[in-house]
């Protein structure tokens, strides 16, 4: 099998992780590539020793699997890798949460037995795709987690008027706007008072944050309907977030968000339960009387 590696430029402390993944990858014989960049931080600053490694930059590899090596902002960044080549994606956590790369450290040599024994299971997670009329947003165009629309150094609020299939939805006066999936609803979207959502309903939701309202409340549509949105802000410019990746657009920008036709396929250990990772990552339901 051969596995590409993506990890995390900023976590000193625990990149010998990635020296004892290369270590046990190849104790199975496995081709590996490493991603350039991760390469020449752990060999020139690190000062590891990892010889014969194929090197990649951005999406020019191939694999049977990609690993992501580090948090969950390295996992999101990995997977708009992984998702353009339909490969699927093992997060191993060296970060702090850890609920997208749910692998811990000291679980990889059993996970990387299990999938030489091919005895894991992968998991499809939906996707949102954005267009607009900005080109630099059409460029990298996919979200795991959510599409926000935010204020931008400003500390007024901005007026976001949302439709839904042409349909008027609302306007929302509102320091943003998230548009999350399934899977980026226990993200961003649940720190402003957005639902939990379980990772393969076939919905999005649109949560306000901050609204100026007592009545203004998230909203679970449809994954198959068509969001569109326009801004209007006292600056005349708002912040977009795609999965973490902001932009500054000016009012003229007009979004649309729809599901996209591709799939983030993820590989899961067959012990793996959402619930399970509600309780254990979020303290859901946790009752400490």
């Amino acid at each position: 099998m051969k596995f590409a590696i993506i990890g995390n430029n900023y976590q000193s402390k625990k990149s010998s992780t990635a020296e004892h993944l290369v270590h046990l990858l190849r104790q199975h014989e496995a081709q590996i590539c490493m991603d350039r960049e991760f390469y020449h931080f752990l060999t020139k600053e690190q000062h590891f020793n990892l010889p014969d490694l194929e090197l990649f930059d951005g999406t020019d590899f191939t694999a049977d699997i990609v690993v992501s090596l580090g948090g969950d902002g390295t996992f999101l960044k990995a997977a708009s890798r992984a998702a353009k080549k339909k490969i699927p994606i093992l997060g191993i956590n060296t970060g702090r949460l850890g609920f997208l790369a749910d692998v811990q450290a000291d679980e990889m040599e059993d996970m990387i037995d299990e999938i030489y024994a091919n005895h894991y299971k992968i998991e499809e997670r939906a996707m949102l795709h954005l267009t607009s009329n900005d080109e630099r947003l059409n460029a990298e165009p996919y979200a795991l987690n959510e599409i926000a629309l935010l204020k931008h150094d400003s500390s007024s609020m901005i007026s976001i008027r949302a439709s839904v299939n042409g349909q008027h939805l609302n306007t929302y006066q509102a320091d943003g706007l998230i548009v999350a999936t399934p899977t980026g609803s226990t993200a961003y979207s649940l720190s402003v008072g957005g639902p939990i959502i379980v990772p393969h309903s076939q919905t999005m939701t649109l949560t306000p944050v901050a609204p100026h309202s007592l009545t203004c409340r998230p909203i679970v549509i449809c994954d198959e309907w068509e969001v569109s949105l326009e801004v209007e802000s006292r600056s005349h410019n708002f912040l977009v977030s795609v999965d973490g990746r902001s932009f500054s657009c000016d009012e003229s920008i007009r979004l649309r968000i729809t599901k996209a036709d591709q799939r983030l396929r993820m590989v899961k250990r067959f012990d793996h339960h959402f619930f399970d990772t509600l309780r254990r990552k979020m303290m859901w339901g946790v009752d400490s009387r």
